[in-house]
């Protein structure tokens, strides 16, 4: 139910295409733990829990590419699991939501997944 919540609030906020939500000039790196990983058309929506600064834990759900343009990157719906410990960088929305576009992905033994550059600030 949870993910279909936050599938509900993103999907305004990240407009098929648009990045006009996102924070362009900023990207967050966030060590954390894949609580989910969708892997679905028309988007792939990873979610994982990382702290903030102040300490308290948010989950995280960021998207990226469909799964053909993620199998032609080398992802796949096995790239993770829950619980997988990463580092995650991404384009953060400009409200302060934890939501946001996916960039790369670095898993616990060093292989890093680029699932997008960052986008060109307007």
């Amino acid at each position: 139910m949870a993910v279909l919540g936050i599938l509900l609030v993103s999907a305004p906020l990240l407009a098929h295409h648009g990045a006009a939500a996102l924070d362009t000039g900023k990207e967050v790196t966030l060590k954390g733990t894949v609580t989910e990983w969708i892997w679905s058309n028309p988007h792939c929506f990873l979610q994982f829990d990382a702290k903030d600064q102040t300490g308290t834990v948010r989950n995280w759900a960021v998207e990226t590419q469909n799964p053909t343009t993620m199998t032609s990157r080398g992802w796949s719906r096995m790239s993770f699991k829950a619980g997988d410990e990463v580092t995650v960088t991404l384009e953060p929305v400009k409200n302060g939501q934890p939501i946001g576009r996916l960039l790369t992905v670095v898993l616990p033994g060093g292989q890093k997944l680029v699932a997008a550059t960052a986008t060109s600030a307007p």
